[in-house]
């Protein structure tokens, strides 16, 4: 499911939101979708120039003259994706807290940094020290940030977790938040520095890195920290002798990383030089575009007719699947499912993630790319009913020592169904993006609508999160004339010696209302989408070029 799938974002890097078990959209679009918002125009240009290189040539130069420049990039990357994948751990582990849907709607914002970090991109890209270096001068104070972050963290997290009046989701959610724009401020200045730490003949090797990198990053921070941090998984698999605790917990995660951190910036400030070249290697040359002419330009952008169309329907297009994105996960938490086995679950996925858009994109290379987009729509707003029907069977499969193998088995395939439904629609979008930039500014325009993308899934899953708690209604059972409206109402009842029966679930409510809606846009706005691929090259070209 998606930001929340089963587990957005992985990745996007798709990413997840809050309720995440398996990786999310929007993490998925993070690792392979964004194009660098510091290196816009350059970013574009330069892949190409190596893509065409290597077409002349037929094979690519050897790595191994540059292979500590590729070690280094991919070892950033992997820092970048460990607070990710800690920021998707916290909302499985306050729902096994019963927090309230609207406490993880507003942790849902710690998503959100990834998706509007074109908004201070120009600044990352045009404000710096030349002596210490253009890219340095944002990596380095901004990973020893994340560093004393997660030492805070290390020494905080557990009251904050377990405090009396439940967990502090707003000093959770600020800390976090923080958390998550220092990684895509990072993010920015290693994607720039990418493309200069790397000679044009390697330079193709940067997307690779940023991809497992921050693929493998999630990994370590989501699920094996979800594994280890658990001590029915640890007892059950890695003991001999079964403890109360897993074998780490949060803390000493946050404090272990937290090191890694300060220790390997400082290495990187002291020992590489960011403005060296290296011998009979060609660099690039950066050119820096100032910062009102870059923010000039993306507005420029958007006022065109064509891309407003595109890219108010692009912010719509998710509504349909967000109750299924972002609640299903919670839900089967709730239900009982532990959460280490949600997340484990990702594992069997890395296959099929990899394989499925060198599938699906035979499909969208030619010249109407959206028409994948709109046929698989149907198929996901299907699957999101099919996952309300696996929340409402899960409880009654639960037996003493857990759930039965081919519980799993069904939600495996179910999400593996649901993510071929996700990947059509994304390599579909990915690739009507690169149709329809204008190529003199082909990063800048790219940057743009896969940023407006990624808005698209955040808000509906945020809103949906938010909504679950009012949709909801309870009855107090066995205290007369009791309620359990709110949680003040719902103590009320049980100080009486009564209990709160849900009579409806406010998830079930939003996966209908959800997928009317969806089928709605897909009538009436998705032809709208289709028709937009037989606009002329003009209609998508800024004019301010």
């Amino acid at each position: 499911m998606e930001h929340s799938d089963l587990m957005s974002h992985k990745n996007g890097r798709q990413r997840k939101l809050a309720g995440a078990t398996l990786p999310p959209e929007n993490m998925m679009d993070m690792d392979r979708g964004e194009t660098s918002s510091s290196e816009p125009e350059e970013a574009e240009g330069l892949i190409r120039g190596s893509d065409s290189e290597d077409r002349r040539h037929r094979v690519r130069p050897g790595i191994g003259g540059e292979l500590g420049n590729v070690l280094l990039l991919l070892f950033l990357y992997v820092l970048q994706g460990i607070p990710l994948g800690l920021a998707g751990s916290i909302p499985l582990i306050l729902q096994s807290k019963s927090v309230s849907y609207k406490d993880q709607a507003f942790f849902s914002f710690v998503f959100w940094p990834f998706s509007l970090k074109l908004l201070w991109a120009p600044l990352v890209d045009a404000l710096y020290f030349s002596r210490f270096g253009r890219r340095k001068s944002w990596l380095v104070p901004t990973q020893y940030l994340l560093g004393l972050f997660m030492l805070y963290l290390s020494s905080t997290v557990n009251s904050l977790l377990q405090s009396e009046g439940g967990p502090k989701v707003v000093t959770l959610t600020a800390v976090f938040f923080m958390l998550a724009f220092l990684a895509a401020t990072q993010d920015i200045a290693v994607d720039g520095w990418a493309l200069t730490m790397l000679s044009r003949e390697n330079v193709g090797y940067a997307s690779t890195c940023n991809s497992v990198g921050q693929t493998a990053g999630y990994f370590l921070g989501n699920v094996l920290f979800l594994a280890l941090e658990s001590a029915d998984f640890c007892n059950k698999y890695l003991r001999t002798e079964p403890k109360d605790t897993g074998i780490v917990t949060l803390s000493d995660f946050l404090f272990f990383w937290g090191v890694v951190f300060l220790v390997s910036t400082t290495l990187v400030a002291i020992m590489k030089r960011e403005n060296g070249h290296g011998k009979g290697k060609r660099r690039v040359q950066e050119e820096t575009q100032g910062v009102m002419e870059t923010y000039k330009l993306l507005i420029s952008i958007i006022k065109m007719p064509t891309v407003f169309t595109f890219c108010s329907l692009l912010l719509t297009a998710k509504m349909g699947f967000s109750a299924a994105d972002a609640v299903t996960g919670l839900k089967l938490v709730e239900a009982g499912v532990p959460k280490e086995q949600l997340a484990l679950l990702a594992v069997p996925m890395v296959p099929l993630q990899i394989l499925l858009p060198v599938v699906i994109s035979k499909y969208t290379a030619g010249p109407r790319p959206l028409d994948v987009f709109y046929r698989a729509f149907p198929f996901r707003l299907l699957i999101g009913l099919g996952y309300a029907l696996l929340v409402w069977w899960t409880p009654s499969l639960k037996q003493e020592g857990g759930f039965p193998v081919y519980y799993y088995a069904i939600v495996l395939l179910s999400y593996a169904l649901h993510q071929v439904a996700l990947y059509s629609m994304y390599v579909a979008c990915m690739a009507f993006h690169a149709k329809v930039s204008d190529p003199l500014i082909g990063g800048t325009y790219m940057t743009l609508l896969n940023t407006v993308t990624n808005l698209g899934g955040n808000w509906p899953s945020t809103v949906a999160l938010w909504l679950v708690d009012p949709l909801t209604s309870k009855e107090c059972q066995g205290a007369v004339g009791q309620s359990c409206g709110s949680p003040e109402e719902t103590g009320l009842c049980v100080k009486e010696g009564g209990v709160c029966v849900t009579t409806l679930d406010g998830y079930y409510v939003e996966s209908v209302v959800c997928v009317v809606i969806g089928l709605a846009w897909w009538l009436w706005l998705g032809k709208k989408m289709r028709r937009l691929q037989e606009q002329s090259p003009a209609a998508w070209r800024c004019r301010a070029t």
